[in-house]
């Protein structure tokens, strides 16, 4: 028995909005984005970048696992022979849904297990931003720490 072998891109999307005008609070726009916009992007930009062949070669394996409006994390799952042009239609992503973004692909895996510790370590070093920059840390703590349980749950639920 031939087992699928797979890819597993860590991505984060930075909103351009905080990028240029930093205003000292979360950035809004980037709450509406879901899994099927980011699929729909990715799609769009394979279809773009590399035409109907690169989106032949993509388009049965790619998938959005996971994505958090709150720190902008996504964990899409691609074919490993064809990983590189998911990665490279990532990368020329300018934007979702009319949400101007930079993506960041901050790691790529082998398997599952090693995406969802990346996405955990890299959840818990955001969260550790948004707390620096809150000048009332302590009315905060327990929101972030339910987010940051709750997120963990989601990602270690995650399945091949």
């Amino acid at each position: 028995m031939v087992r699928f072998k797979n890819r597993w891109l860590l991505v984060e999307f930075i909103d351009t909005s905080t990028v240029d005008a930093f205003t000292g609070k979360e950035p809004l726009s980037t709450r509406s984005l879901d899994g099927r916009l980011i699929y729909n992007a990715l799609r769009d930009s394979v279809v773009t970048n590399f035409g109907d062949t690169g989106w032949g070669a993509v388009g049965m394996s790619l998938t959005v696992k996971y994505f958090s409006p709150t720190t902008n994390l996504c964990i899409i799952r691609v074919a490993r022979d064809h990983h590189r042009i998911a990665w490279g239609a990532v990368t020329l992503l300018t934007g979702i849904h009319d949400v101007r973004v930079i993506p960041r692909v901050i790691h790529v895996s082998g398997t599952i297990k090693h995406a969802q510790l990346s996405a955990i370590a890299h959840n818990r070093e955001v969260i550790a931003r948004f707390r620096a920059k809150l000048k009332n840390a302590a009315f905060h703590h327990d929101s972030y720490d339910d987010y940051l349980a709750r997120s963990t749950r989601e990602i270690e639920a995650l399945q091949d």
